[in-house]
């Protein structure tokens, strides 16, 4: 617990989401009240789901950490926070700087994390009620930064924070850096038909054709949420999670306990597009829906078939953004693949803290190099998009 007296704020640290109430850490992370969170994914029911799981704690590489910042008795602020024990499951690559700061004779591991596990996706790290923005999370960056001193920690990170975080937290001292992603944007469509209109006439037939020889697979595809899906989907949807995880990652982040609970707690934070052929599943795709946007999050199938997971992924996605008016879709890290489907590259942010001072520096000088690399990719990525230019005359 450490007493910040200027402020008379209180941080506690805790080592799991069952020792925080739900409404005080909601209070935080989903003060918009009801009806769906922004942010499915800093949730008190999601965070707990991983713990609950297995998918982080003992022996995962992944221990919670979480702040709360506390004023007047009331919780004004709070981060999911966790003491790494490696660079895995994070998607903001900084091997080479733990292999610079090994290689000078430092212990670059354990450090500190505010992010959500395996999680590439856009939201609010430092969680603050509204009307304590300023204080709270200068509060949690104070705390954050002074228990990974206290420690002998080699660094704190702050992964897919909000642009707004990311120059509040570069004011006060953070480093700021910036990679990108590719996220669908809604214009206001109203059928993906209208979404098709806006792209290039090369572009559009070749969806087209893509739709099509998904189709041919030879069964039906459905998306389900809330009430409709059924352990038996689950069951299905670990054998297609479990392939992928054990091609990419070489084993997979979430435990099949992580889908049950998520079943019980989540059912309506979720959207599962199936492929099944004679009512037997052969692929899907996993979502959660955030109150303007859809996340997409895993893939996997027991079959391969032509252009299927851009169906599933991407375009299934979209038609079901579109329909419930959701103002974007996030369909991961990576895939310059995307471009080509509408989904255009924007800027996502982190935040980083070095104990050494010289190190510090270091990193900073390169990474002013890598966000004018970073936005000159986007701009250039920006132009080879699939949509059409204006005063074009395609049918």
């Amino acid at each position: 617990m450490l007493a910040m007296t200027d402020s008379e704020i209180e941080i506690r640290l805790h080592e799991g989401m069952s020792g925080i109430d739900p409404e005080d850490w909601d209070g935080c992370a989903a003060p918009e009240g009801a009806g769906r969170p922004f942010d499915p994914f800093t949730t008190h029911r999601f965070l707990l789901a991983l713990e609950q799981s297995g998918s982080v704690g003992p022996g995962t590489g992944w221990e919670p950490r979480h702040l709360t910042a506390h004023l007047g008795g009331k919780t004004i602020a709070a981060a999911p926070m966790y003491l790494k024990g490696h660079s895995m499951g994070e998607y903001v690559f900084d091997h080479s700087w733990a292999d610079a700061w090994e290689r000078a004779g430092g212990r670059y591991y354990p450090k500190l994390q505010i992010a959500v596990p395996f999680t590439p996706a856009t939201g609010r790290r430092f969680l603050v009620r509204p009307g304590f923005e300023r204080i709270g999370m200068a509060a949690l960056v104070e705390g954050a930064v002074r228990l990974a001193a206290d420690a002998g920690l080699s660094s704190l990170h702050a992964t897919f924070c909000t642009g707004q975080e990311a120059e509040a937290g570069a004011a006060m001292g953070l480093i700021h850096r910036t990679h990108s992603q590719f996220h669908w944007h809604n214009a206001g469509y109203g059928s993906f038909d209208d979404f098709l209109a806006t792209l290039s006439s090369r572009k559009r037939k070749a969806i087209r054709r893509e739709r099509r020889q998904a189709a041919a697979f030879g069964g039906t595809i459905r998306a389900l949420t809330g009430a409709a899906l059924r352990p038996a989907h689950w069951e299905a949807f670990w054998e297609f999670y479990q392939d992928t995880g054990a091609r990419k990652w070489g084993r997979p982040y979430l435990t099949r306990a992580f889908f049950d609970i998520v079943h019980q707690t989540m059912a309506d934070d979720v959207l599962l597009v199936l492929a099944e052929r004679d009512g037997v599943p052969i692929a899907g795709a996993l979502n959660f829906i955030g109150r303007d946007a859809l996340f997409g999050r895993y893939w996997g199938c027991v079959e391969h078939h032509p252009c299927l997971h851009f169906e599933l992924c991407y375009y299934r996605a979209i038609e079901y953004a579109i329909a419930q008016g959701l103002a974007r879709v996030e369909a991961g890290a990576q895939g310059e693949h995307k471009l080509a489907r509408g989904y255009l590259p924007t800027p996502v942010h982190s935040l980083h803290w070095f104990a050494d001072p010289g190190f510090a520096r270091a990193v900073a000088k390169y990474l002013v190099a890598e966000r004018e690399a970073v936005d000159e990719e986007i701009e250039v990525l920006t132009g080879y998009g699939p949509f059409r230019r204006t005063g074009d005359m395609e049918a």
